[in-house]
């Protein structure tokens, strides 16, 4: 699925997209902790869930900053990325799971791509999308490598 989160040119939008989105990441991380087995896997995937709550904190203090306002939750694609983790579950293995959290990366990568490029993002603040981009391409690279191999 193609994002359009990080293509606003209005930047309070475009925080509160990166909020909802971030809500919405940090759901379907819950989701994959509850359905995975294997203890070192869960480990790996709260530590990168603790990457998402920082994005969150860096981003809400961003919205502080900008006058943008801060969504309380996630959106109707929440469900779709703990569904996708939920029907990994019932069909397959920690490997499904992962795989299915992937592609969720893979729209967060994308996102955060669009976040670091975008013109309406002020000097000052960019550097929280370009590292939040490297957070996600390190999230998506291991739930890949990792789900070829368990």
């Amino acid at each position: 699925m193609v994002t359009t989160v990080g293509t606003s040119s209005d930047f309070p939008k475009l925080i509160e997209n990166f909020i909802i989105l971030e809500h919405d990441a940090i759901a379907a991380y819950d989701a994959v902790i509850e359905r995975l087995d294997k203890p070192e896997l869960k480990s790996k995937i709260a530590e990168f869930k603790g990457d998402h709550e920082r994005h969150m904190s860096e981003l809400k203090a961003m919205a502080g900053r900008a006058g943008a306002d801060i969504p309380g939750e996630g959106d109707m694609k929440q469900m779709l990325t703990t569904g996708k983790v939920a029907f990994a579950d019932m069909v397959g293995d920690d490997g499904s799971i992962l795989m299915a959290m992937a592609s969720n990366e893979t729209d967060t990568v994308s996102a955060y791509e669009n976040g670091k490029d975008n013109d309406c993002v002020p000097a000052d603040e960019r550097a929280v999308f370009t590292r939040a981009y490297e957070d996600e391409l390190r999230h998506k690279e291991w739930m890949e490598a990792t789900a070829r191999t368990v």
